[in-house]
């Protein structure tokens, strides 16, 4: 698999409004996009930082992976997303590499990317998302 670089890093947040307040007076972040991704229960924000992005997440319940994590663990870092050019033959790769996937099959990601994740135990210790960008993003 070819990694395009770093899409975004990806940070559990408690309280959404709270966290862009506080990235936007830190960090001048400026909000990209914000957007409710009910299959994957979170309201996500993408901030940019100079070049960069930070995806903040806000679980919407507390049975949602995200909000299972900000229980276990608390705010914080929660996954750095790669992009990828072609996400169907990046897990393909993956796959033939024997890496644990947590997503078999691309899902919808916020803008209407397509998004997978590894399992940590096959990426370092670290949830890692892979990334196809929609069009014109």
């Amino acid at each position: 698999m070819e990694a395009r670089g770093i899409h975004h890093v990806g940070m559990a947040v408690a309280d959404l409004d709270d966290a862009l307040a506080t990235y936007e007076r830190l960090f001048s972040a400026e909000l990209q996009h914000r957007e409710t991704v009910p299959a994957q229960g979170v309201e996500a924000a993408a901030v940019r930082l100079g070049t960069s992005t930070v995806e903040l997440l806000a679980s919407l319940g507390d049975e949602t992976p995200v909000g299972k994590f900000l229980a276990k663990r608390g705010p914080g870092m929660h996954h750095v997303a790669y992009q990828v050019a072609d996400i169907e033959a990046a897990l393909a790769s993956l796959r033939e590499s024997g890496v644990r996937l947590i997503d078999e099959q691309p899902r919808t990601g916020i803008r209407d990317s397509r998004v997978a994740f590894l399992h940590p135990k096959s990426s370092g210790g670290v949830l890692t998302e892979i990334v196809q960008p929609a069009k014109g993003h």
